[in-house]
């Protein structure tokens, strides 16, 4: 896999992925109105503007992607993805890590998961993240927030 700078010309491939990538999830929390699964292509289109995009390409295909923004000193990490067919390969390590090294500057990373997202926390959780605060969200959902300080 490549990890390449993705940009808005990308957005529907990512936005597609996203919903594959994201059903586990749903299923999981039997809410399939998760923001991950309602977002438009016109809000990706919008995050562009504010948040670096990154794009893991194999074949001449997207198969991950994580997105990452700085506030306030922090990198706000969101949205890894990797295709269903690609997991367990370390492809979301390799994103993750990528994410991170866009922001050198940045002395801590945050991202959440849903508390039952297991496969999300252990990866987190292997690359130094730990638990902060968890919040109730949207139709029982409870998030964990995660930062990891460098």
């Amino acid at each position: 896999m490549i990890i390449e700078t993705a940009d808005i010309s990308d957005a529907g491939k990512i936005l597609e992925l996203q919903k594959l990538a994201y059903m586990d999830e749903a299923m999981l929390y039997s809410n399939f109105d998760i923001q991950p699964m309602t977002e438009t292509l016109e809000d990706v289109c919008s995050e562009f503007s504010n948040q670096l995009f990154l794009k893991g390409v194999e074949d001449n295909l997207i198969i991950g992607s994580v997105r990452g923004m700085e506030q306030d000193g922090a990198c706000l990490i969101g949205r890894l993805i990797v295709h269903p067919n690609h997991r367990g390969k370390g492809f979301g390590s390799l994103l993750l890590e990528a994410i991170e090294n866009s922001f050198p500057q940045c002395g801590r990373f945050e991202l959440f998961t849903g508390a039952r997202s297991e496969r999300n926390l252990n990866l987190y959780r292997k690359h130094g993240y730990s638990a902060f605060k968890t919040l109730p969200a949207a139709h029982g959902l409870e998030l964990i927030y995660l930062e990891k300080i460098v």
